[in-house]
C-alpha cells in the first residue's frame, strides 16, 4: 500500500474531499491507516481471539471512515449519453456457508460468477480479495490457487482500511484501475453472516 501511494497508484480513483474542522479547512485525500504500521510493535502484538491464535491487530483490518462510489448503466445508456465506460460487469455470484467459516465464503461465491462468465480462475488476471483479516485472503487464495502476485497488488484492507459499507466499492474500484484494457479482474467481498459476493468486470 506505500509503495502504491509513494507512486501514484491511487492518484486516478481518488477524489479530494475538503471537511471544515475545528482548526480550518482539511483536504483529505490520502488513505492515513498504512503510514502508521510499525513493524517492530507488530511483532509483540498478542492474538486476539484466541491466544494461541494468529489473528492480531496488526493483521486485521482497522475500523476506518470512507467513502466509494461508481456509476452504473447499460450500454445503450452510455452510447446515448456519449459516455465512454470503463468496464464492463460480466457476470456476478453469490454463496453462503456457516457464519464461523465466513472468511471462507469468497472461494464459494468466486467459482459461481466465473461460470457464469464462461471462465476459469487461471483466466482471471488480477483479483481483489477483502481483507477483513490477512488470513482471509491466504485462506481464499489456496482454496481458489491463485498466484499471490496477482491478489490486492495495491495493498488490501489492513493496511488501507475497511469502512463498513464502502469497501465493496472501493475495492471494484481499484480493480478497475489495476487492469489494463482487455484484461480481467474479480472482486470477492465476505458480506456479513457468513456470505460473500464476486463480481468479475472486464476493463474496456
Amino acid at each position: 500500500a506505500a509503495e502504491a501511494w509513494s507512486s501514484g497508484g491511487f492518484d486516478a480513483e481518488i477524489v479530494p474531499v475538503e471537511i471544515q474542522t475545528r482548526k480550518g479547512s482539511v483536504t483529505v485525500k490520502e488513505d492515513e491507516e498504512y503510514s502508521k504500521f510499525n513493524p517492530a510493535k507488530a511483532k509483540t502484538l498478542k492474538p486476539v481471539f484466541s491466544k494461541d491464535g494468529t489473528v492480531t491487530a496488526a493483521n486485521a483490518s482497522p475500523v476506518n471512515d470512507g467513502a466509494s462510489a461508481v456509476i452504473l448503466m447499460t450500454k445503450e445508456e452510455a452510447d446515448q449519453r456519449g459516455i465512454k465506460p470503463l468496464a464492463e460487469i460480466l457476470s456476478y455470484g453469490d454463496a453462503a456457508t456457516e457464519p464461523i467459516d465466513f472468511p471462507i465464503a469468497p472461494s464459494m461465491a468466486a467459482p459461481i460468477a466465473l461460470q457464469r462468465a464462461g471462465l476459469a480462475a487461471k483466466d482471471i488476471d488480477f483479483w481483489e480479495i477483502n481483507e477483513a483479516f490477512s488470513s482471509v485472503v491466504l485462506a481464499n487464495q489456496k482454496l481458489l490457487d491463485i498466484p499471490l502476485e496477482k491478489i490486492n497488488v495495491k495493498g488490501g484492507a489492513v493496511s488501507l482500511g475497511h469502512p463498513i459499507g464502502c469497501s465493496g466499492c472501493r475495492i471494484l474500484v481499484t480493480l478497475i484501475h489495476v487492469l489494463s484494457s482487455g484484461q480481467t479482474g474479480c472482486a470477492a467481498i465476505c458480506n456479513g453472516g457468513g456470505a460473500a459476493s464476486a463480481m468479475i468486470i472486464k476493463k474496456l
